[in-house]
This record gives C-alpha cells, structure tokens and sequence, in this order.
C-alpha cells in the first residue's frame, strides 16, 4: 500500500504580507483624505450658510423699520400736540426743526451729515409698544454694525440720544462694506419722480422729509477663513425697505 506523505502548508511570504500592508496603508490614507476634505467642506459651507443666514436677518430687520418709517405723521392730528414725541417729524430722524441739527439740508446719501448717510441712518416710527414714538438707529462702526432704540424725547438731537454705549448694541458683526459698496443709499420722491437722493441739488425736495426709499447691502465675512483655501468667504445680501406712509 503506498501512503501519500502530506504536502506542508504554504504561508504567506514577507513580500506578500509588505505588499498587502502597503496597499492597506494607500486605502487607508486616501479614506482618511477624503474624510479631511469633507469635514473642511462641511465646516466652509456651516460658516458660509450662517454668514447668509445673520445678513439676511439683518437686511429683513432693517427693511420692517424702515417700511414703517413717519408713523404717525403730523397729518393724522386735527390739533398737533405740543409734545413733538407724540408724532413723527420726518421718516428719517434728521430735519431742521430739530432743536439741534446734526448736519445741512440736501446732503443725504453720501455727504457731510451724521445721518442719513452712506452708513448711518436713524428712523422714526411708533413701535406700537405704548412708548410713543422711538428713534432706530442702524450704524456702521469699524466692521460692526450697531442698532440702538431709544424713545423720541422733544428738543433733543436723534445723534446725540442714539450714541450711548447703554443703547447701542453690535447688531451684526464682520461687515465689510466701504466706501465702493456703501449700507445705505437712498431714492427720494420729486415733482419728476424718484430720483436717487445725492443726485439732488441741495435742500431741493424737502430731503430728508421725501426719501422714500432705502437700497441696503451687506457684504458679511464668514467668522473663520477657509480651511481649504485659508482665506475668509463673502456673503453680499440686497434689500429694499418701502416707506409705506406717504403723508409726511
């Protein structure tokens, strides 16, 4: 009877077993790549849509004020009261029958006055929280724009009452307009139309009494530069806020 002797059990060789592990360490690496660039991915579009989402509720805010602007005007009273915080001057807290004038007629939207300016602009409207009429002030300091209410107090400058540190508070932060793209520009009503407010000869159409309109942009950058490209991304919002009370 002839027995067959039993064949020895080949294993893998160091060569092999190198080979797999590299191959294994290629994968792994490339998963890993993959796995960095979508959390980098992630974190650039988190930022991004967070950008958006802050200017956007700015720019929403901002165009609610200003619709709302000049309310109640001083034609809906048979007998004006003598106390000028019961009614609203003008739409844009700035006119010369204020006790104290923050700056000249006719140069709205991009001249010497405190507001309403290329970044500067303070409304004047009843909030219908029972406190009368209230000044709004949107401002742009540095790369941080601040909103302040305060209530209308008679004889007393809008600028003056809107620039406490207690009232004024950082609205949205890492703004980066300037003087190519301002916040603020303004459309003002006129015998031939709407017409663009620093187009205006000065005191011309009873500015700031008849802007009517206000175009806002915010240019917003993200908090934290890109993890891709390391440089920061920006978000550029537009709206339009639509003064809807026509009687002052």
């Amino acid at each position: 009877m002839r027995t067959t002797m039993p064949q020895p059990e080949r294993g893998f060789t160091i060569i092999e077993l190198m080979m797999a592990t590299a191959i294994f360490l290629v994968i792994t690496a490339a998963m890993f790549g993959l796995l960095q660039l979508s959390q980098k991915k992630y974190s650039s579009e988190t930022q991004l849509s967070g950008a958006f989402q802050e200017a956007r509720l700015a720019v929403d805010q901002i165009v609610r004020d200003f619709n709302v602007s000049g309310y109640p005007p001083q034609s809906l009273f048979s007998f004006l009261p003598a106390d000028s915080s019961q009614y609203t001057v003008s739409p844009v807290a700035w006119d010369p029958n204020y006790a104290i004038t923050p700056c000249s007629v006719g140069t709205a939207g991009g001249g010497t006055c405190v507001t309403p300016g290329d970044f500067d602009l303070i409304v004047e409207t009843d909030l219908g929280n029972g406190a009368g009429v209230s000044w709004i002030r949107y401002q742009l300091i540095g790369t941080t724009l601040f909103r302040a209410v305060v209530p209308k107090t008679a004889g007393t400058d809008p600028d003056v009452a809107t620039s406490a540190a207690a009232v004024r508070v950082p609205f949205l932060t890492n703004v980066m307009n300037s003087a190519v793209q301002p916040v603020f520009q303004y459309t003002c009503d006129t015998p031939s139309g709407p017409l663009p407010c620093p187009s205006l000869a000065a005191g011309s159409s009873g500015i700031p009494n008849n802007i009517r309109d206000v175009n806002i942009t915010l240019i917003v950058k993200t908090r934290q530069p890109d993890l891709q490209t390391g440089l920061p991304k920006l978000v550029e919002l537009n709206g339009r806020g639509h003064r809807i009370n026509p009687s002052n």
